[in-house]
Order: C-alpha cells, then sequence, then structure tokens
C-alpha cells in the first residue's frame, strides 16, 4: 500500500479559500509525486501494489463547517459539499490515468486502485445497518460547535474540548479522520474489492 499523499497539500490549500481551480492546479505535482512513490517501491522489488484514492472531502464535518451555505443547491443526496466532492473525483481521475500509464510501465507489477471514494460513499449509504448514528454521521465525536461538532479554533485535543461517549456511533473522530470503527468498516468494502484484483493465492492452514 503507498500511503495517502496530497491529501494534506489539497487541505492547506483549501482551509486558506484557494479556489478549486487553482488547487487543482496541484493536481499534476502530487499525482507526479505518487507515481514517483509507486516507482521506488516496485524497483525496491514490490510486486502487488495498491495505490489509493482520496475520499470525498465534502462529506467530512471539517469543510461542511469551512464551506457551510446556505444554498442548498450546494449539497447532495447525503449533504455532502457537491465542488468539493467534485475536486476528489477530478483527483481520482488524474490518479487512475497515471496508474494506467504504470501498468504499461511496469508489465511484470500488479498496480491497483484503492477507490477509498466508493468505499467511504457505501461507508455513509449503509451507516444505518453498520451500527451508525444516522443523526451523527457528519459530526465529529471529537469536536465542539456548530452543526457538525468541529471547530477549526477549537480541534480535538484541545482543552476543555469534549469526546462523545461512544466513537463507535459515528463515522467522523476529529472533523478529519475517521473513527476506528468507520475504518474497520472501510477496510472491509475495500478488502474485498481489492483481493481479488491483487491476482495472489491466499493459503489458510487449518492445523
Amino acid at each position: 500500500m503507498v500511503g495517502e499523499i496530497g491529501g494534506n497539500d489539497y487541505n492547506y490549500a483549501l482551509f486558506q479559500y484557494r479556489s478549486i481551480d487553482e488547487v487543482k492546479g496541484i493536481v499534476p505535482d502530487v499525482v507526479r509525486a505518487i507515481k514517483d512513490a509507486v516507482r521506488k517501491v516496485i524497483n525496491y522489488g514490490a510486486v502487488r501494489v495498491i495505490v489509493p484514492g482520496n475520499f470525498p472531502i465534502g462529506c467530512l464535518p471539517s469543510y461542511l463547517t469551512t464551506f457551510k451555505t446556505n444554498n442548498s443547491a450546494a449539497y447532495d443526496e447525503h449533504h455532502c459539499l457537491k465542488q468539493l466532492n467534485s475536486f476528489s473525483i477530478y483527483h481520482n481521475d488524474r490518479l487512475q490515468e497515471a496508474i494506467k500509464e504504470l501498468k504499461q510501465e511496469y508489465p511484470n507489477a500488479v498496480i491497483v486502485y484503492g477507490n477509498y471514494y466508493q468505499a467511504f460513499e457505501w461507508l455513509l449509504r449503509n451507516a444505518p445497518n453498520l451500527g451508525f448514528d444516522v443523526a451523527s454521521a457528519r459530526k465529529a465525536c471529537c469536536g465542539t460547535g456548530g452543526d457538525y461538532n468541529y471547530n477549526i479554533i477549537m480541534t480535538c485535543g484541545a482543552p476543555r474540548v469534549p469526546v462523545c461517549p461512544n466513537p463507535n456511533k459515528f463515522i467522523s473522530w476529529d472533523g478529519i479522520h475517521l473513527t476506528q470503527n468507520a475504518y474497520m468498516n472501510m477496510a472491509g468494502w475495500l478488502i474485498r474489492d481489492i483481493l481479488p484484483k491483487l491476482r495472489c493465492s491466499v493459503q489458510v492452514d487449518f492445523n
């Protein structure tokens, strides 16, 4: 698994209220850095590589708070910000194009896209069946203030910032990262999606 690259680059730019078009300008550099990282691990001897994409950031409490608007048309059916999610899709599309190029460059390696976007959408859509509290699906467990329990001035870990009594009921831990339960469910979806594509034999020893 090549670590998630680019998330903080985008976060810093977007939280400084750079326009989406401006932030799109750094996508080629981020994707290039990911390609270089994949090349490096393959040159070290890796034969199976998973390259994760970006989350639908418009569903995260930090972004929902920062870019909150009274324009209902700005939100999708999950109450996520459409423009920010479109940016995530733009990054993921460019990344998948890069993966196709890497597959041609390294025909003997198995390079698989980790679809974090679709995994998170599945998590959000199935939140009630997975035991999450629907009313808290877009709120931070550790945080305070506003509709999404997130305040950029008083973030998780700061004095007097409370933690919810049952993190397993929340998808978001601190407004940016997910809870362990959310990650566990996402990991299950990703394993089911990715494992057949890795073309590896799994041996189970029952002795």
